[in-house]
């Protein structure tokens, strides 16, 4: 999840993983895979780099597989 700020001075959360890709027209907009589109004051550049941060944070936190104990055994 990435905080960006709306042109209002909002400032809102949009979950990184469903931007689909990033304008300048001039206002900087976000589109995201559900159609949905916002507007924000940050750059282009900035948001990426708020993108790519988060992308690089949440690989830090591996995910669990199968083995002993796992949920997905009966």
């Amino acid at each position: 999840m990435i905080k960006v700020t709306k042109l209002n001075g909002r400032e809102i959360v949009v979950n990184a993983d469903l931007i689909e890709f990033v304008e300048t027209t001039p206002d900087t907009l976000i589109s995201l895979t559900t159609g949905r589109k916002i507007m924000v004051l940050e750059e282009m550049d900035d948001v990426i780099r708020r993108a790519a941060a988060y992308r690089a944070q949440a690989r830090i936190y591996p995910v669990p597989v199968g083995g002993q104990g796992s949920v997905f055994e009966g």
